[in-house]
């Protein structure tokens, strides 16, 4: 269906935590793009985030279809951030493009943006009363990796997960809409619970690029090592070490969930979603005795359809799966 901007004056955006009767676009300007090029931009991003095969696309795909399209931009403006530190293709000017994003964030709050995805995320900014600095947080959590990737508290290791995960939830939570500020607390929570279990899930993996994300203190007081983990050796410290961290991570997840009944009633599945396949990757976890260094933990393409079954059963009073 074809794509509606939002008009200049007399904003009513239905689901978000406000009615903006001045307009956003005083804010925000409206993007220059033709309501054509703005839909296909919004195809573009969509076949971008299908094509990534993230856990995130089966929660996405529960949302209305304007909420979905915004939520595919915003997905793809932080997918792009994470690949310029990931992917090595920039080498030395991974820095200098990261500070791109910044200059090419402000084109799209001023309406003057250029390309598929750029143009996607102006149109969703102009739609929706998203902060720019929740974006800006992203880019600055990335630019952390680029720095050396070791934390040695908790509380270290959490003021990352809140540029990385809790920001983009911040601004997720824009589109999906609310009503009551715990939202914000709840969000930030959730992000955080969903950044840990990735940590968790993927130590071998970060391990090789040369980061370390577990906090060096805990590691040090469970007599867990770097060496242990490059030799992929799971003592019965380790995994003593994993089960607290498994608990933690539970402990996070049990405060995010509580965001999900101050969202509107369409928005909801997804955050559930995205909860229940990462809720799934912890039993998984446990499952192998804390073993995440020999065996990767996932969901197949199925499983994760089944879970957004249940979901979608379960809110219509269906138990059976």
């Amino acid at each position: 269906m074809p794509l509606r901007l939002r008009p200049d004056a007399a904003v009513n955006v239905p689901g978000t935590k406000f009615i903006n009767t001045t307009p956003q676009s005083a804010v925000v300007a409206a993007p220059s793009a033709t309501p054509e090029r703005i839909e296909h931009a919004y195809k573009v991003v969509a076949e971008a985030t299908k094509a990534a095969s993230s856990n995130f696309y089966y929660a996405f795909i529960t949302l209305p279809t304007d909420k979905r399209n915004s939520v595919y931009a915003g997905y793809s403006f932080c997918r792009l951030a994470d690949d310029i530190v990931d992917d090595g293709e920039y080498g030395d000017d991974a820095g200098e493009e990261l500070d791109s994003l910044r200059i090419k964030l402000a084109d799209a709050y001023d309406g003057r943006a250029e390309g598929d995805m750029w143009i996607a995320l102006g149109d969703t900014l102009h739609r929706y009363p998203i902060d720019r600095q929740h974006l800006l947080d992203v880019v600055d959590g990335c630019r952390m990796d680029l720095d050396g990737a070791t934390y040695d508290t908790f509380d270290d290791l959490v003021k990352y997960c809140k540029l990385v995960a809790s920001a983009t939830g911040l601004a997720l939570i824009e589109v999906f809409g609310y009503e009551d500020d715990r939202a914000v607390e709840f969000a930030t929570d959730l992000g955080i619970a969903l950044q840990l279990i990735n940590i968790l899930r993927d130590i071998t993996e970060d391990l090789e690029i040369g980061r370390v994300y577990l906090p060096a203190r805990e590691m040090a007081e469970f007599s867990v090592s770097v060496d242990d983990l490059r030799n992929k050796r799971a003592t019965s410290e380790f995994k003593r070490f994993m089960k607290f961290q498994v608990g933690r991570a539970r402990n996070y997840l049990a405060s995010g969930v509580r965001l999900f009944p101050l969202l509107d009633g369409q928005s909801r599945s997804c955050p559930e979603t995205m909860t229940s396949v990462y809720e799934t990757l912890l039993g998984q976890i446990e499952k192998n005795d804390y073993d995440v260094l020999n065996n990767r933990v996932g969901l197949s393409k199925f499983q994760k359809l089944r879970l957004l079954a249940n979901i979608w059963l379960r809110r219509r009073g269906f138990r059976f799966l």
